[in-house]
């Protein structure tokens, strides 16, 4: 277990990066930020980044994210009817004015939030899937605490200005995270420029100007209020990497779009995510007075990691492996570990386990092993 754990953390911790923070300083306009991969979760760069800050709408990922999960589950279904509530029609803020027992799809409420950032819209879909706002609220605050947002507390799903309702940059790109990492369907909204709604009746343009004026722009959220100033979750994916970048308090709106853009630039130009395959298939051990004469293996977890593009080029393979086992094995575990070097660093090293385990031998077993050989070897 303790070999494990410690092949485990290696992988987790890629030596090869620095984090920017430590580093440069980039032209960010804002309170907060920060810079994070989404298959990793590297932070790759970061300034207050857990600093408790009003979030405005940028709240609404975890909304989002919370009504993706009900709709991945089976809970929730895009073509149920959702009724607007007259607590609903009442935010004010962004919305698309529902009005009092209006029905509109999941699908179309869901598309409202995400564009335009509908507070009817998210009141409407937070109290048809909890029951009550208070309700889905609880929800999102134990959602938060299971992802480990330790800087966070929500009082609404909307972002409308409340008495303790804050978050920081990290807790916005945790769980900006979960989101496109686990339920990629939600870009079928956030990459929408221009869209309508009843019928064509009602206009939608997006709040977040990434998605015409930046290449690769994914999502995902903008926020404002006068507290908050301006604020966003820009995601954005190029050559199979997709970054997540959080501005928070910035003083206009272009200043957010202009930081959120300086950090995606710096870590598509800086960094790219490299796959470690072994240099040729992975082999079986042997097992000795094994119940199996050899165990198969594999990599534990990932064999996907985040380096800078510099060392990218360079990199080189190695694995070691024991050459044979004594029974008992238990499946997972450590027998070897595949290691990416560059330049004479280590850039990851991801551990080598057993893919099942296999018994040892009893002394009948052992004995009737040996009697079948004897036995053959007169017969020839």
């Amino acid at each position: 277990m303790k070999r494990l754990l410690s092949g485990l953390l290696a992988l987790l911790t890629v030596l090869s990066l620095t984090p920017a923070a430590h580093a440069e300083a980039l032209a960010v306009t804002a309170q907060a930020c920060i810079l994070m991969e989404k298959t990793t979760g590297q932070v790759l760069y970061a300034v207050n980044e857990h600093q408790q800050l009003e979030p405005a709408s940028v709240t609404k990922v975890m909304t989002m994210l919370l009504v993706m999960e009900a709709i991945d589950s089976g809970a929730l279904a895009y073509d149920d009817m959702v009724t607007a509530s007259a607590y609903a029609c009442s935010m004010g803020g962004s919305q698309i004015w529902l009005k009092e027992n209006e029905q509109l799809t999941v699908e179309d409420m869901l598309k409202a939030v995400c564009v335009v950032s509908a507070n009817d819209c998210s009141v409407a879909l937070a109290e048809h899937l909890a029951g009550s706002a208070e309700a889905f609220v609880e929800r999102m605050n134990q959602r938060a605490k299971e992802l480990g947002m330790a800087d966070t507390h929500f009082e609404n799903p909307t972002g409308l200005p409340a008495s303790g309702h804050v978050t920081s940059a990290h807790d916005i790109a945790v769980m900006s995270r979960e989101l496109i990492l686990h339920h990629p369907d939600i870009r079928r909204f956030t990459t929408i420029w221009m869209d309508t709604l009843r019928g064509g009746e009602s206009s939608l343009s997006n709040t977040n100007k990434l998605i015409r004026f930046y290449e690769g722009a994914t999502g995902l959220k903008t926020g404002s209020t006068n507290a908050a100033q301006y604020c966003l979750s820009a995601t954005a994916e190029r050559d199979g990497m997709e970054l997540i970048a959080v501005i928070l308090k910035s003083p206009t709106s272009p200043q957010r779009f202009e930081s959120a853009k300086v950090l995606l630039n710096y870590g598509f130009a800086a960094y790219t995510l490299v796959t470690a395959d072994p240099p040729q298939p992975l082999r079986q051990l042997p097992v000795t007075l094994g119940d199996a004469p050899a165990v198969q293996v594999r990599l534990e977890g990932e064999n996907t990691f985040l380096t800078t593009k510099s060392r990218a080029a360079g990199i080189e393979v190695q694995v070691e492996l024991e050459e044979r086992l004594d029974a008992p094995v238990e499946a997972g575990r450590q027998v070897g570990k595949l290691t990416a070097v560059s330049d004479g660093e280590t850039l990851a090293v991801i551990p080598i386990v057993t893919e099942q385990s296999v018994a040892r031998l009893t002394y009948w077993q052992i004995f009737q092993r040996c009697l079948r050989m004897a036995f053959c070897g007169g017969a020839a």
